[in-house]
């Protein structure tokens, strides 16, 4: 991890702010941090707010938060497995100091479970390589027996907790300009705005509906662009002796690890091994969405029987972050059964999850929770269950010139020159066409297809009567022109 990737995605200083200190640590040497403290770019506190906000590394053993003979099981899995020679070698692969790794190792070999083979390389300073005896290969093979995850040592639940505790969504604020650059791409109303403020702020649930194609889905999208705190989210954590695993590259942005690199090749120095717990990985906030597909087990944790680990489920990778569930009402399970899931969740802001050995255990519940639907809210539920969700916002369909705006933008980034003459033939054809109303999609859905038609046609993109009618035609299978049928027919015979 980078401390200029933290730095720049926090927006304390820039792109630009960061290669200027990295020509001046090429003449004068020192720290980026205090480079960049000398030149005006970053306030001390900010920079003390940041060492101060990653999570501290264990010191010692205790420190870990591990059974000593659970880090034995990770350390030897790690040589039988994953093939570590070095205490480097473990040290990488379970994310822990060099010194700890080194008093695990001095365990192993107390305990007879490894043996020293020599130097690894002819240095002086070489480590020494180490092998498992028949003991340790029968200890390892036993540990992988209980469980057979290799990687990253856990976090302790109680850390993990604290953690997320920690890091709210709520600790940040999201003013008028944040919504403003997160929504830069779309048209939104002022009384869209001084909906949307709140309720994001609140860090409560939200439900966004309306007729389809209006672009909820993207206000969904908008919502998880706003954040620009850096969250920690632990490889894994441990519960009474069983392993979680939450990170996933999948879903989880890492902080961009060559966003500090400069002209020249040049990369932004790390924070010290020894200033931060690498069991961590500083990320964005989570933005996951769940559809269709979304089952009332996906939100219980996975246990695979044959690797005898767990993957969280998608709302614990959310924590943090912003959790939406896509076409609501349209899932397996229907929306009463899944409020009924998350009603303590949602209310009290904890969630218990159970292990399959019966333990159960609690977790905050810190996530902006999005539901996005087509469906009315009471086509969807009771008012019971309703006002369990307190933020409800139509994303209606676009006024006239909220529609002559959206036109003109899609137009002008495919290349073609639109008129209030177009638009208003356009707005008349549809509503001719049995009154359809107006929808965000239709804009680009037209112009996408006027262009196709150019293109088959040999001819240079611009708006023709019929090539409008045309794409107007495909918008609804009520009113698609049947076009070539008898000729069709004919054909076939």
């Amino acid at each position: 991890m980078r401390l200029g990737d933290i730095l720049v995605a926090q927006g304390l200083v820039t792109q630009d702010d960061i290669a200027a200190a990295l020509d001046q640590q090429k003449v004068q040497g020192g720290r980026l941090g205090d480079l960049l403290i000398a030149a005006g770019k970053l306030k001390p506190a900010d920079l003390q707010a940041i060492m101060e906000e990653a999570p501290t590394p264990p010191a010692t053993v205790e420190d870990t938060g591990l059974a000593i003979t659970d880090l034995l099981n990770l350390a030897l899995k790690a040589m039988y497995a994953a093939g570590a020679e070095t205490t480097s070698a473990v040290a990488d692969t379970l994310k822990l100091p060099n010194r700890v790794v080194q008093l695990v190792v001095d365990q192993a070999r107390d305990r007879k479970l490894v043996e020293v083979l020599g130097a690894a390389g002819l240095r002086i300073t070489s480590e020494l390589r180490f092998a498992l005896t028949e003991k340790g290969k029968q200890w390892a093979a036993e540990a992988l027996s209980q469980n057979q995850y290799v990687g990253p040592a856990p976090v302790p639940l109680a850390e993990y907790r604290e953690r997320i505790e920690r890091q709210r969504i709520t600790n940040e604020r999201v003013d008028r300009d944040a919504i403003a650059a997160a929504f830069a791409d779309m048209i939104i109303s002022e009384t869209f705005v001084r909906q949307l403020g709140p309720a994001i702020n609140s860090g409560k649930s939200i439900l966004l509906y309306g007729p389809p194609g209006n672009g909820k889905t993207s206000v969904a999208e908008c919502i998880g662009n706003i954040f620009r705190s850096v969250v920690y989210i632990p490889y894994c954590f441990e519960v009474e002796g069983q392993i979680i695993k939450v990170f996933d590259p999948g879903v989880h942005q890492p902080i961009a690890q060559n966003a500090g690199e400069a002209g020249g090749g040049g990369r932004v120095p790390a924070l010290r091994r020894e200033d931060f717990d690498r069991r961590w990985v500083a990320c964005k906030r989570p933005f996951i969405v769940a559809g269709g597909e979304l089952t009332l087990e996906m939100l219980d944790l996975s246990f695979n029987p044959l690797a005898k680990f767990y993957e969280a489920p998608l709302h614990v990778k959310a924590l943090g972050g912003i959790f939406t569930i896509d076409d609501f009402g349209r899932q397996l399970v229907s929306p009463e059964a899944l409020l009924n899931r998350w009603i303590v969740p949602l209310e009290r802001r904890v969630d218990y999850l159970k292990l399959h050995t019966g333990k159960s255990f609690s977790l905050p519940f810190d996530e902006l929770v999005v539901f996005s639907t087509n469906l009315t809210p009471k086509e969807l539920m009771d008012p019971a269950f309703l006002r369990r969700i307190p933020y409800k916002m139509e994303v209606a369909g676009p006024t006239r010139e909220e529609f002559r705006q959206i036109f003109n933008g899609v137009s002008a980034s495919r290349g073609l020159e639109s008129s209030d003459q177009v638009i208003g033939a356009v707005v008349t054809a549809l509503q001719e066409l049995g009154g359809m109303q107006l929808a965000s999609y239709q804009p680009k859905f037209i112009i996408d297809q006027v262009l196709a038609a150019c293109k088959f046609e040999n001819i240079p993109p611009r708006f023709r009567a019929d090539l409008i009618a045309l794409a107007i035609g495909n918008l609804s299978t009520e009113h698609a022109p049947a076009i070539g049928a008898a000729n069709g027919a004919q054909a076939s015979n």
